[in-house]
């Protein structure tokens, strides 16, 4: 193993836990995603045998994983940094433990092993939503859209009703489950509030789902915040792309209302929860769950 990290040269395999490694009480199966900062496997509890999903913090761009699993910093300069995450990751493991709802992927336990934590899971079965848009796996219809969002904000006013905010909905992260109910993933991101700012280490981005205000240190979040980027995800099921930026349209807004766009395709009401949902500023939104959802029921 040289002492230093080279990209070109470290095996490619060695990116991940292979299938059948054993580690706490479980049998890595298969790696089922993976992003920059983790990765997530499906397993299986040795005792019983039920099905779990595993996330492991692999942030590439500061760690690696030797050839005995253990993951370790690239340089003494990244160190801090990964040592950082690290924390804040078993910290998430921590207030996800305690969000139980339907419409929340489920935290069952943490722990820590190979000088990195694990988040254990329940396994669900279902096609996330960006999977299901780009393969064309169902139409989307007015039904599909109120089934899908009515329970994806059931689960998102259970994580506002405990003073936390997502702050990173997007369509990737919403499984779609038979039924075409919705799972909401990926905690990676979530912060309590109300909180005048996010830490410079704390800030997560995703083009086209996040609002203005999630680009400003300063600014303040709350539900809305979260609001935007189900707006944002709604908008996508229709066009079938990622929506304008919310910083190139503060510059030129260029976007067309959905309700001018999809006029003859979708009911007024649905369209006008989406252009509301995705007012540029914080304080032209729903400022809760319960505002937007009264607009689904036609109040």
């Amino acid at each position: 193993m040289p002492e230093y990290y080279d990209p070109q040269t470290y095996p490619k395999q060695w990116n991940y836990l292979q299938t059948g490694t054993i580690i706490d009480q479980y049998v890595i199966e298969r790696e089922l995603a993976h992003g920059g900062f983790s990765s997530v496997y499906l397993a299986r509890q040795i005792a019983d045998q039920i099905q779990v999903a595993i996330k492991e913090y692999l942030p590439r761009k500061f760690a690696h994983r030797t050839w005995n699993n253990q993951v370790v910093a690239n340089s003494e300069e990244a160190e801090t940094f990964f040592k950082r995450g690290r924390v804040l990751f078993f910290e998430e493991a921590k207030v996800l433990s305690k969000l139980k709802h339907p419409n929340i992927v489920e935290v069952i336990g943490f722990f820590k092993a190979n000088s990195t934590v694990y988040m254990v899971m329940t396994y669900d079965y279902g096609v996330t939503l960006n999977k299901l848009l780009s393969n064309k796996l169902l139409p989307v219809s007015e039904e599909l859209l109120l089934t899908l969002f009515k329970t994806l904000l059931a689960g998102l006013g259970h994580i506002h009703n405990q003073h936390f905010v997502h702050l990173d909905i997007k369509p990737s992260n919403i499984l779609v489950r038979p039924g075409n109910e919705a799972l909401l993933l990926d905690f990676g991101a979530i912060q309590s509030f109300p909180k005048s700012h996010l830490g410079k280490q704390s800030k997560v981005l995703t083009k086209g789902y996040s609002p203005i205000e999630q680009h400003n240190l300063s600014a303040q979040l709350g539900p809305w915040t979260d609001i935007y980027a189900v707006g944002a995800s709604m908008r996508t099921c229709l066009d079938n792309k990622i929506p304008v930026p919310a910083q190139d349209r503060a510059v030129e807004d260029t976007l067309i209302p959905a309700v001018k766009a999809f006029k003859k395709k979708y009911p007024e009401y649905l369209l006008n929860a989406i252009d509301w949902a995705m007012a540029l500023q914080p304080e032209d939104r729903p400022q809760s769950v319960a505002e937007l959802l009264k607009v689904f029921d036609g109040e």
